[in-house]
């Protein structure tokens, strides 16, 4: 697999990570070099805004709609590419260190890196991700190795 060409193509449909929407080219890296063969499990945290914020100036869409449109394809888009969710819930609080305030967590498990790269390269998915980062007022996403 061509890292190098992949990070570039992730970076173009989905940003440079930057503004803390996306992974970084980096962070890109570090996944996509990852065992072929081996299981991947993402542990996702939202904080759902208000109001969303999208740029292309739609207004009126609350940030709980926005993450409504994003989940709607998602969910579907990541079945197709043989992810599945473990939990997706409410955040309850720490239950051991400092608690942090987040609304959503999510934790979704993919058979192996050709399966996290399908659902990435799916155009239904890069076509409603807008409404992920219009919706999330902050997020982060963790990866667990098996």
């Amino acid at each position: 697999m061509d890292v190098n060409k992949f990070t570039v193509k992730f970076a173009a449909w989905y940003g440079d990570g930057k503004n803390g929407n996306c992974p970084t080219a980096e962070q890109w890296k570090r996944v996509l070099t990852r065992p072929l063969d081996k299981s991947i499990t993402l542990v996702n945290f939202f904080k759902i805004r208000p109001m969303a914020i999208y740029g292309s100036g739609e207004q009126g869409v609350t940030g709980e709609e926005a993450f409504s449109r994003y989940s709607s394809v998602s969910l579907p888009a990541m079945e197709q590419a043989g992810g599945k969710f473990l939990v997706v819930g409410s955040h309850q609080g720490s239950f051991v260190g400092t608690n942090e305030d987040w609304d959503v967590i999510a934790v979704g498990v993919y058979p192996n890196l050709d399966a996290l790269i399908a659902l990435h390269t799916n155009e239904a998915y890069r076509e409603c991700y807008h409404h992920r980062t219009a919706a999330c007022e902050r997020q982060k996403v963790f990866v667990c190795a098996e």
